[in-house]
């Protein structure tokens, strides 16, 4: 192989191709090249193994030459051109370089042919004086080699290709068994996961069966109850009224004159027949609330006369030693609510914290916070016990203490200002001291009104 002259800035080296044996050197050539830029040994032997198909396919026409260059550009690569001015035997065959390298093209133009071959640089490769030196060393190290000497060199590097595939054809076996073994880890692990969902589902469908039948037994046992409650309460409505009636009449100033021991006695009656009438109304009212009867007509309620009213009325009810504070009229607001539930809530929450308070006070605060109004009733009673808090407010169920004997209740107060409560979108919470008092806050949905839509509040407020 003749070394051209002088080459171009980017071109290492230029070669003239005229015999066999310089496309067995071309071979040898561009091993060495390949391996002065660092390119690893399969890649050293597909750029070998391509320039010496495109040098056998080439060879014989007119003027073929071959350089090798490093072209500037963002692509780092090398690049390789046959070129030739005519007399090509046949069309060039790139398919089998084109397998091996990066690309192969063909162009024409100027009277002249070419085949540009080009592959990547390794990352490693640094573009510098001396590495550039180092390349053209190589290019220009091997003398021709005899036909013998680069069969040689093919049979080594096919041994070289052979135990290279033989190693991938280890390794490949190797990750397919591993793969194998996994995919039975993964088919068992699935196996058995599909088994504890369809055991989790099932016991899930029966559970919620269960569910679904007590849930109806409670509805229905709920429903008996209310009904129960309905009809007890009207069934016993009408005697306790004659008995109340006819008591009131026997106790008239204008009556039959009664000696004090009479006088006594029918005083119990009227009391017991007033009690067992509050308990007969507390549970319609109960029945009608957890029935959903009760409907809300939520209006534009002047608080300031509701709870002046409410204030007059409980304060008959208490004893000269508890004092009965109510808010200040001049903070109380108009808001959208349903009066007459409102009022049942407070008068069911003043009259227990009156009933349960010997001496001290019971107060009852308002404030905003929007979007919520608040009503605390707070007391100096006897206070309930922790583990009590949330048993009182199960239906009929009454803390036991002293003041139980002179002070009997339905236990119906708390369960029932919790129902119209939250009926009214609000909340209720309850928390005591033994022996300190007791504190209930109602949190309702506050909805001021204008005061030119508010009513007007009543002259003579008591």
């Amino acid at each position: 192989m003749v070394s051209l002259g002088a080459p171009e800035p980017a071109t290492l080296a230029a070669y003239d191709l005229t015999t066999p044996q310089d496309v067995f050197a071309l071979r040898r050539i561009g091993q060495s090249a390949a391996e002065a830029l660092g390119m690893d040994r399969q890649d050293q032997v597909r750029i070998a193994t391509a320039l010496s198909e495109l040098g056998r396919d080439r060879l014989g026409c007119e003027g073929l030459t071959v350089s090798f260059a490093l072209p500037p550009g963002p692509e780092r690569v090398l690049a390789v051109v046959f070129g030739w001015t005519g007399g090509a035997k046949s069309a060039p065959d790139l398919d089998p370089a084109s397998r091996l390298l990066h690309r192969v093209r063909h162009e024409t133009g100027g009277g002249r042919e070419r085949i540009v071959a080009e592959h990547p640089l390794p990352t490693s490769w640094v573009d510098t004086t001396d590495a550039r030196r180092g390349v053209v060393d190589a290019l220009r190290r091997h003398a021709s080699p005899t036909h013998a000497e680069d069969l040689r060199e093919q049979t080594r590097d096919l041994i070289t290709a052979l135990e290279e595939s033989r190693a991938q054809r280890e390794e490949m076996r190797r990750l397919n068994e591993e793969l194998e073994e996994t995919n039975r880890g993964v088919l068992a692990l699935y196996t058995e996961l599909s088994q504890e969902l369809e055991e989790t589902n099932s016991g899930v469908v029966a559970l919620h069966a269960e569910l679904e039948e007590k849930s109806a037994r409670l509805r229905e046992t709920s429903e008996a109850k209310t009904r129960f409650w309905r009809n007890i309460s009207h069934e016993l409505r009408t005697p306790v009224n004659a008995v109340v009636a006819l008591t009131r009449l026997l106790l008239a100033p204008d009556s039959a004159p009664l000696t004090d021991e009479q006088r006594r006695q029918l005083s119990l009656i009227d009391a017991s027949g007033q009690s067992l009438l509050s308990l007969v109304g507390d549970l319609l009212d109960v029945a009608k609330a957890e029935a959903g009867q009760l409907e809300i007509n939520a209006a534009p309620t002047d608080l300031r006369a509701l709870l002046a009213q409410l204030g007059a009325v409980m304060r008959n009810t208490g004893t000269s030693d508890v004092a009965l504070l109510m808010p200040e009229p001049s903070a109380l607001p108009v808001a959208v609510t349903d009066e007459a539930l409102l009022t049942r809530i407070l008068r069911n929450l003043l009259s227990n914290a009156l009933k349960f308070t010997e001496k001290g006070e019971v107060s009852l605060e308002f404030r905003v916070d929007a979007p919520w109004m608040v009503f605390t009733v707070t007391d100096t009673g006897v206070g309930i016990p922790e583990d009590e808090l949330s048993k009182v407010f199960e239906e009929f169920y009454q803390v036991r203490g002293p003041l139980q004997r002179t002070h009997r209740g339905t236990g119906l107060g708390l369960p029932y200002a919790r129902t119209l409560t939250e009926l009214l979108g609000g909340a209720l919470r309850l928390s005591s001291t033994p022996g300190a008092g007791t504190r209930v806050e109602v949190e309702l949905p506050f909805t001021p009104v204008p005061p030119t839509s508010a009513p007007a509040a009543p002259e003579n407020t008591p």
